[in-house]
């Protein structure tokens, strides 16, 4: 069956294998914030969340994509009946444009700043999955084991904060920070809105039982 994951990753993948040999389309999509600002290209805050620097920057965001969108999009089923598909695609797609929010207002004025890949969306589906599932087991490097997701969860935005605060390297780690946190106001506000499902009551209760061992 093909799921709006499926989608979403088969697109991302065509787009961004077709942009690595073609510098226009890359140029085209990025997200390019004195474009925006200037030019009123605002379609760049999505379009950047369909291509990649390279063949293993692709490989990670869709493997963790694949591996995270696929039990999120069956309980976004679970929760909000025929709207679940719907209210999934919509979470990405906006997702791709919040955690790019902070970057633009800091860089809307540099020429020199551009901005690719789908790690912002990504990262709001991960922790809409921590959300539903905290205790299942995670990893991170380097630790060697599997971790609580309600563990997870913290280090990650930290390992991010601290990361982004350093400010080297290429990867756009405020991004990360910001989609994670839009994907759980995303949910919460759903829940509370379209069904009878409490999230945060849920993780709560989730990880209570698995502190006292119930």
């Amino acid at each position: 069956m093909l799921t709006v994951t499926l989608i979403i990753l088969l697109l991302t993948c065509v787009i961004s294998f077709v942009a690595f040999s073609n510098e226009k389309i890359t140029n085209d999509l990025i997200f390019y914030p004195t474009a925006v600002t200037n030019q009123n290209q605002w379609y760049r805050f999505i379009t950047c969340g369909f291509i990649h620097a390279d063949i293993m920057h692709l490989a990670f965001n869709m493997y963790t994509f694949y591996m995270f969108g696929g039990i999120v999009e069956k309980a976004f089923v679970e929760i909000f009946y025929d709207s679940g598909k719907t209210l999934y695609t919509i979470l990405y797609i906006t997702s791709l444009v919040a955690c790019l929010l902070p970057t633009y207002f800091k860089h809307k004025d540099d020429y020199y700043y551009r901005s690719l890949g789908a790690s912002g969306a990504v990262s709001a589906v991960i922790f809409v999955g921590i959300m539903l599932y905290p205790t299942m087991k995670l990893e991170i490097f380097p630790i060697p084991v599997g971790i609580p997701a309600f563990i997870f969860g913290p280090l990650y935005l930290i390992v991010s904060a601290y990361l982004a605060k350093k400010g080297r390297g290429n990867i756009n780690h405020s991004a990360h920070i910001w989609g994670a946190i839009f994907g759980i106001v995303f949910f919460i506000i759903a829940c509370q809105l379209l069904s009878s499902f409490r999230p945060v009551t849920h993780f709560v209760d989730e990880v209570s039982s698995f502190i006292s061992g119930r």
